[in-house]
C-alpha cells in the first residue's frame, strides 16, 4: 500500500499538468468512433473516455499492425513471411493476465510444460520447447529472468517457426519476445490495486512523462504483491521497482531500464498421476504432497540499454545491450514414490542454496532502405554476443522417507535437508555465443517481397559438477544458419506466404550424459495466409513441417537423472489466428492449432513428446457497451475460453492428461471523472474445472494443476 500511497501523492501535486495529460491522453477506437459520430464533443469525450497509459504504435486495441520482432525493423504483419502473433495490453489488462501462461493462451499452438514447480516460465510452440531452451526474450535479448512477464510488461509477441538467423540459438518452434512498456513523452500515470478470492492482493503505480526543459523523458514502475497460494498452504509474494528514462536528441535517441524484483513462491510440483490407470490419484486437489518449506527465494535484476542513432535518411544504427542477474535457493520435499492402496508416499528433502545465473547480451544492428537495381531493399547486417553462466553451489541431498500419506496428510515430519552433496554441487554451465548475419527483403515490386538471410553461429560452451569439479561438456563449434521466404500480396490487405529456414542449438549436459551430445539441428517448412480486414481485424492461417534432430530429454535410471536424446522429433500441423474489432464496440482475440508432433526416432520412438497437445482453440470477445445512463460512466463486459486437447504425461506416453476447457469473463466499470476510476471485475475458471497445465515429463509424480475458480477485483486510478 506504500507505493499506492506514494502514487497518489504524486498525482495530487501534479494537478499543474492536468491539462497537459488530459489532451495527450489516447483513446481507445478514437478513430473507429469519430467515423461513426463526427459531432462528438472532442472535450468530453477526452474526459469521459479510458486514459491508455501504454500507448503503441504498432497496436491499436485488440489488433496488432506491425513488430519489429520478426525483421528487426518496424514491418507490417501482413508483409512477413512467417506467422507472428501479438497480444496486445489491451487484451492483457481485460483479461487481468498474471503470468505468461495465461497471456499466451490466446496464442495457437503454444502450451505449458515443466515449469519447475511453478517457478520458472517455459512453454511449447509448435511441439518444441523447455524450460531453460533460451525462447523467452526481453525486448528481443535473452536474458536470466526466471519468469519473464510482470508489472512492466506492455505486451506478447510470439514468432512461429526458426528464428535462429536473427537470433541465435533458439527451437524450431519460435521464441517469445515480452515488451516492456517505455517512457512517454507526454505525462500519463495510474494507480491499482486488486484483492483476490484466495486471499491477498496486489498494488501498484505506473507514472510516465517529460522533465521539464530538457529532453529526457521517464517512466517509474513499482508494485508489490502478496496472495495466498490456492493450494492447502503457500503463498506469492514479490515487489519490483523499475525506473526508467530516454533521452531524445535530433538523430538519436537512448532508453535505459532497470528492474530489481524480489520474489518468493511456492516450489510445487502438483500431484501424482497412477501409471496403472492412468488417472491422478483420488485426493482432494488442494492437498499438497510436499512440505510447507517448499520455497523459491531469489532476487532479480536487469538493466537493458537501447540505442537507435539515424545516419541519414536510409541509414539508422541500433545498439542494445542486456545484463540480467537471478540469484535464489530453495528447498522441497521431492516426491520419489507411492503406494496408491495404502497412500504411503515416499518423499526425500532436498535444497539447492546460492544459486546465480547471469547473462551479458549485445547486439549491433545496421538497417538501411535503399533502392539497388530499381528495387526496394530492407538490409539488416549486424552482429551480437551472449554470455550465459550458471553456478548452484549447495547441492543438498537427504535419503528417502516413508512417514507421509496422501489420504491422511501430516506435515513437518520430514525437516529441511543440511547435508551438502559434494558430488552434485558447483554445478555449471557456461555459454558464450558470437554471431554476424545478413538478411534482405527484397521489394521486387508491388505484390512479390524475396527474403533472404543468413547467420554464422560460433559458440563455446562448458559444463560439469562436483567437488572436485568434473567437466561433462566442453566443446565448441559453428555453423550457418539460413532462412527464405516469399511474400505474394493479393491485395493491400491479403498476401500469401512460404518460408524454410534451419536452427542449431549445441546441447550440454551438467550430469552425465549418454555419448556424445550433438547439437540439435532443425529445420522448419511454412505457408500460410494473412489478412487485414477493414474493419480493423487481423488474421492469419499457417501450415507447416518442422523436424529436429538430436534432442535431448531427461531420464531417470536408479536414483540419478541422466540425459539422453531422442534422435529425431516431427512436429507438424495447422493454426489460425485472429485479433482485432468485429465491429466498433466488440473486439476478438481467437485461435486454433492442431498440431501432430512424433519421436520419429530414438528410444522413445512412435511416441508422442510430453505436454505437446494435439489441439488447442481459444476465444474472447469484449463489448464496450459505452455509456450507461447520462452520467458519462462507461461498461466494458467480456467472456473467453480457452481449450487444451489431451497431452503424453511421461516419456513413454504411459498416461496422458486430460484435455480441459476453461471459462473466465470479466466486467470494468469506469466512473467518468476528472481522473478516470476503473472498478474492474475478473472471474477465471468459473465452472471450477480440475484441469492439469504440465508434468515434468520423466516421471509421473509431477503434474501441475490448474487454478480453481477464483476472483479478482481491481480498482484502477487513470490520470
Amino acid at each position: 500500500m506504500q507505493v499506492a500511497l506514494v502514487a497518489l501523492a504524486v498525482a495530487g501535486s501534479l494537478s499543474a499538468t492536468q491539462a497537459m495529460a488530459q489532451e495527450s491522453a489516447a483513446i481507445k477506437k478514437s478513430a473507429r468512433q469519430s467515423e461513426q459520430n463526427q459531432t462528438t464533443n472532442t472535450e468530453t469525450s477526452t474526459v469521459l473516455a479510458p486514459i491508455v497509459v501504454n500507448g503503441s504504435g504498432a497496436v491499436d486495441g485488440y489488433q496488432p499492425r506491425s513488430t519489429s520482432t520478426a525483421t528487426r525493423t518496424d514491418t507490417p504483419l501482413i508483409d512477413i513471411p512467417q506467422a507472428v502473433n501479438v497480444v496486445t495490453h489491451e487484451v492483457l489488462e481485460d483479461q487481468n493476465a498474471n503470468n505468461l501462461d495465461e497471456a499466451l493462451g490466446n496464442i495457437s499452438g503454444v502450451t505449458q510444460t515443466n515449469t519447475l514447480g511453478g517457478t520458472q516460465d517455459s512453454v511449447i510452440r509448435r511441439g518444441f520447447g523447455d524450460n531453460r531452451d533460451g525462447s523467452i526474450l526481453t525486448n528481443g535479448l535473452k536474458t536470466a529472468i526466471p519468469r519473464s512477464f510482470n508489472a512492466m510488461t506492455d505486451r506478447v509477441e510470439v514468432l512461429k517457426g526458426p528464428s535462429s538467423t536473427l537470433y541465435g540459438i533458439l527451437d524450431p518452434g519460435g521464441m517469445v519476445n515480452v515488451v516492456t512498456k517505455r517512457p512517454e513523452d507526454t505525462f500519463s500515470g495510474e494507480v491499482y490495486g486488486n484483492l483476490s478470492s484466495f486471499g491477498g492482493g496486489t498494488t501498484g503505480v505506473d507514472v510516465t512523462g517529460p522533465i521539464e526543459s530538457t529532453d529526457l523523458s521517464y517512466r517509474l514502475i513499482g508494485e508489490y504483491k502478496d496472495v495466498d497460494y490456492w493450494r492447502n498452504f503457500g503463498e506469492t509474494k514479490h515487489w519490483l521497482l523499475s525506473p526508467s528514462l530516454k533521452w531524445t536528441g535530433e538523430d538519436t535517441e537512448i532508453t535505459a531500464t532497470y528492474m530489481h524484483e524480489d520474489y518468493s513462491v511456492p516450489f510445487d510440483r502438483g500431484t501424482i498421476f497412477d501409471t496403472t490407470t492412468g488417472r491422478a490419484v483420488n485426493v482432494n486437489r488442494k492437498i499438497r504432497f510436499d512440505e510447507p518449506y517448499n520455497i523459491t527465494d531469489g532476487k532479480s535484476d536487469l538493466f537493458q540499454v537501447e540505442i537507435d542513432h539515424e545516419l541519414s535518411d536510409n541509414w539508422k544504427l541500433g545498439i542494445d545491450y542486456s545484463y540480467s542477474r537471478n540469484v535464489y535457493s530453495d528447498n522441497q520435499a521431492r516426491v520419489t514414490g507411492y503406494n496408491a492402496v495404502t497412500g504411503v508416499v515416499t518423499r526425500r528433502a532436498d535444497a539447492t542454496n546460492y544459486s546465480t545465473i547471469y547473462n551479458h547480451a549485445l547486439r549491433a544492428d545496421l538497417t538501411g532502405d535503399v533502392e539497388i537495381g530499381g528495387m526496394q531493399h530492407d538490409l539488416l547486417i549486424g552482429a551480437s554476443y551472449d554470455y550465459s553462466d550458471t553456478l548452484r553451489t549447495d547441492m543438498l541431498r537427504c535419503g528417502n522417507n516413508t512417514n507421509f500419506n496422501m489420504y491422511n496428510p501430516v506435515y513437518g515430519n520430514l525437516p529441511e535437508c543440511t547435508t551438502v552433496s559434494a558430488s552434485d554441487s558447483d554445478q555449471t554451465e557456461k555459454l558464450s555465443t558470437a554471431s554476424v548475419y545478413v538478411q534482405d527483403s527484397v521489394h521486387l515490386n508491388d505484390q512479390w517481397i524475396v527474403v533472404g538471410g543468413l547467420r554464422y553461429q560460433y559458440y563455446d560452451l562448458l559444463a560439469g559438477k562436483g567437488r572436485p569439479f568434473k567437466d561433462n561438456t566442453d566443446s565448441f563449434g559453428d555453423a550457418l544458419v539460413p532462412n527464405a521466404g516469399i511474400v505474394y500480396k493479393l491485395t493491400s490487405d491479403v498476401s500469401l506466404y512460404l518460408n524454410a529456414a534451419k536452427t542449431f542449438r549445441p546441447q550440454s549436459s551438467i550430469a552425465s550424459a549418454y555419448g556424445n551430445l550433438k547439437p540439435e539441428e532443425g529445420i522448419s517448412y511454412e505457408i500460410g495466409s494473412k489478412f487485414e480486414l477493414p474493419a480493423g481485424l487481423t488474421a492469419n492461417v499457417a501450415l507447416y513441417s518442422s523436424d529436429k534432430e538430436n534432442v535431448a530429454y531427461n531420464a531417470i535410471e536408479g536414483s540419478a537423472t541422466v540425459l539422453k536424446t531422442a534422435g529425431l522429433v516431427r512436429a507438424r500441423g495447422i493454426e489460425m489466428d485472429v485479433a482485432g474489432s468485429l465491429t466498433s464496440d466488440i473486439d476478438i482475440i481467437a485461435s486454433y492449432a492442431y498440431t501432430d508432433a512424433e519421436v520419429k526416432e530414438g528410444e522413445n520412438a512412435g511416441k508422442r513428446p510430453v505436454n505437446v497437445a494435439r489441439h488447442t482453440g481459444s476465444l474472447s470477445l469484449a463489448y464496450d457497451m459505452g455509456e450507461i445512463g447520462s452520467s458519462g460512466n462507461t461498461l466494458k463486459i467480456g467472456a473467453g475460453i480457452r481449450a487444451v486437447g489431451d497431452r503424453a504425461g511421461i516419456n513413454d506416453n504411459s498416461y496422458d492428461l486430460p484435455g480441459y476447457a476453461v471459462v473466465d469473463a470479466f466486467a470494468a466499470y469506469t466512473f467518468a471523472l476528472e481522473r478516470p476510476i476503473t472498478l474492474q471485475l475478473n472471474l477465471k475458471n468459473i465452472l471450477d474445472r480440475t484441469y492439469y497445465t504440465s508434468s515434468i515429463g520423466s516421471t509421473a509424480f509431477g503434474n501441475q494443476i490448474g487454478e480453481p475458480f477464483n476472483a479478482t477485483l481491481t480498482a484502477r486510478l487513470k490520470f
